[in-house]
Parts: structure tokens; sequence; C-alpha cells
């Protein structure tokens, strides 16, 4: 059913709680993983400034594919690098180019009001993924 599954991780004690899920759901559908870390940078005063979380962004890729290791799946880690506001089109897109049956991601829980005002990562990738997402709360 899920022959390919793409994990979205983003570097967040509320998005750790995707791996222990997308694992499961790969073992029990024999699924190879793409993990895929997005790190947004700007430029600011001719300095390229990485806006994403404190942890390297390869540390990040690192620590979950040793998680799909462990659990006997093959399981290979990409990290893209995009402008401010681009990281939901970057999933999708890596989605769409390895041929992901399935996103799974994380939701940070915004309030709803927030969320329809702003807009969250996962909202938009379920807006314009070509293929079911599941978030994981």
């Amino acid at each position: 059913m899920f022959d390919r599954i793409l994990v979205a991780i983003d570097g967040s004690r509320e998005g750790g709680k995707t791996l222990p899920v997308a694992v499961e759901m790969a073992q029990r559908f024999g699924s190879a993983v793409t993990i895929v870390h997005v790190r947004e940078h700007a430029k600011y005063e001719g300095s390229d400034v990485d806006l994403g979380p404190p942890t390297p962004a390869d540390e990040l890729v690192d620590e979950a594919l040793e998680q799909f290791r462990q659990a006997d799946v093959e399981a290979r880690g990409e990290i893209r690098r995009v402008n401010p506001g681009n990281t939901p089109e970057q999933i999708v897109k890596v989605a769409a180019d390895v041929g992901a049956d399935l996103i799974v991601m994380g939701t940070r829980g915004m309030t709803e009001w927030r969320s329809m005002l702003l807009g969250g990562v996962a909202n938009k990738v379920v807006q314009h993924a070509h293929c079911p997402v599941l978030l994981v709360r």
C-alpha cells in the first residue's frame, strides 16, 4: 500500500513524535523511507543566516536514519536549503521526486485561529501533496 514513505523532520521536540509512527508504518508495509529536513536560510547584511533549529541539519537526519536502521527499515536522508516560507513546497517537491505514497510529518499544534491566519507548514503540505499525508501530534 505504501511502498515509499517520505518523513519530514524539523528538529522540534513535537516533530520527534513522528519518527516512531513512521518506523511502525514502514515496518508494517515494508516501505522504503526517505527522510527530509528542510532548512530555511536567509541573506542578512551579506551573510547566510541559518533559520533552523540549533542542531546541525546533518545530525538531525543522521539521528533519524539511525532509528530506521535499528528497526531494519531501508532509509535514506536528504537535506534541502530554501528561502524562508518555502518549506511546504519543498516537502511536496521531494515527495513527488521520490515517488512517495505517503508523507508523515508532525504538527506543532498551532491554535486553530493562528493556523487559519498564517497557514502552517503541515496545512500547506496537506493542501498541495499528491499523496496522503499523515499528521502526528
